[in-house]
């Protein structure tokens, strides 16, 4: 088992390793009695194991919520501030989350939104939820017109990234939760791609040391910066790499996308567009495609008429500032920059060299 501290305010520990889920009494705290367990459909049966294994120590109370995106949504929320309003939660009870992304999400805002603030847990169950959403304390559902516009932040009382958990996950679910984490090799571990380069098929593997390693590299990055930007005034923003057009995409594809298949072709159009921009070498851009497309086998392009309807979305992503579209580029891999681009012309360009 290994700890990556996560500095700043409010720091906290995430545990990587098998059987982490076995630390949730002592990470709960001892004034917890009780919590509300928010859980995807497929955590149902460890869900149940969780609440028998508190019995007589913390009384769990369950609430099953949608699969993927389905869960980040307002009604969601509003059943679970239901089960806590009507079980009179109080400041000393907790939020606990058992899922992927999407339920850290949402368990995330549920608990920073009840009495302005309980502790939380989160037990991810994906990786993306592990090296991404878990980490970081960023919370929030999606509206009609855009994913994580209505949110908060609010960091965990601890992360537990427990392997047993993921071993089981099929091999489609992997390899999109790895784009999160070659996301963080090209914003500031170059190792990391290294390692996807020389040996994908043990870093898939989420029972070898190198999986483990390499999410606790990813995890890692992530801390890092949100321990000196927690609230995204600027360095933080540069974790958003690949996502002001991987956001778009999953806002035109209603969600039905998973996260990491919207945020790889959002890195190869970034990666585009930081050629243009900020002159990003060819080999680098390549690398991209080698990385993205070669090893882990995510798609890269998007149809070509969809322009129009994803430029209309990212002006309201979350990074925009009046009418100008700002992007995570890159100078060179692990040289990331913050960037207005008010010539539509040259993100048309970028495009369309994504466009399939």
């Amino acid at each position: 088992m290994s700890i990556v501290t996560v500095g700043g305010k409010d720091p906290y520990d995430i545990s990587v390793g098998a059987g982490t889920r076995h630390e949730l009494r002592d990470r709960l705290g001892t004034q917890v009695v009780k919590a509300l367990l928010i859980h995807a459909p497929i955590m149902a049966a460890e869900a149940t194991r969780i609440r028998e294994a508190l019995a007589g120590q913390v009384d769990v109370l369950l609430a099953e919520v949608p699969e993927a995106e389905d869960a980040k949504r307002v009604e969601v929320a509003a059943f679970c501030w239901g089960i806590m309003g009507q079980s009179d939660f109080t400041r000393s009870d907790a939020v606990i989350s058992l899922g992927g992304g999407a339920t850290t999400d949402l368990a995330g805002f549920v608990a920073a939104t009840w009495l302005r603030g309980v502790r939380i847990v989160h037990i991810p169950t994906t990786v993306l939820g592990s090296v991404d959403a878990a980490v970081g304390g960023k919370t929030g559902i999606n509206t009609t017109e855009g994913k994580n516009l209505v949110g908060s932040f609010h960091a965990p009382t601890a992360v537990l990234v427990d392997t047993e958990l993921l071993s089981s996950l099929p091999e489609t679910e992997v390899r999109t939760g790895f784009a999160e984490i070659a996301k963080a090799g090209f914003i500031a571990d170059p190792s990391i791609l290294d390692d996807l380069d020389t040996s994908v098929d043990q870093c898939l593997d989420l029972t070898s040391n190198l999986a483990a390693d390499i999410m606790q590299r990813a995890i890692q990055v992530k801390a890092t910066i949100v321990a000196e930007d927690f609230t995204e005034q600027g360095l933080r923003e540069t974790l958003n790499y690949g996502h002001t057009l991987g956001h778009a995409i999953e806002h035109a594809e209603r969600y039905r996308w998973r996260h990491g298949v919207a945020i790889s072709i959002g890195m190869m159009f970034a990666a585009e567009l930081s050629r243009l921009v900020r002159s990003l070498s060819d080999s680098d851009v390549e690398r991209h495609r080698h990385i993205l497309g070669e090893r882990l086998g995510l798609p890269l392009v998007y149809p070509a008429g969809r322009w129009e309807t994803l430029r209309a979305t990212m002006q309201r992503d979350k990074k925009t500032r009046g009418s100008a579209l700002r992007f995570v580029l890159l100078d060179g891999i692990a040289r990331p920059t913050v960037t207005t681009v008010a010539d539509d012309s040259l993100l048309f360009a970028a495009y369309q060299e994504i466009a399939g």
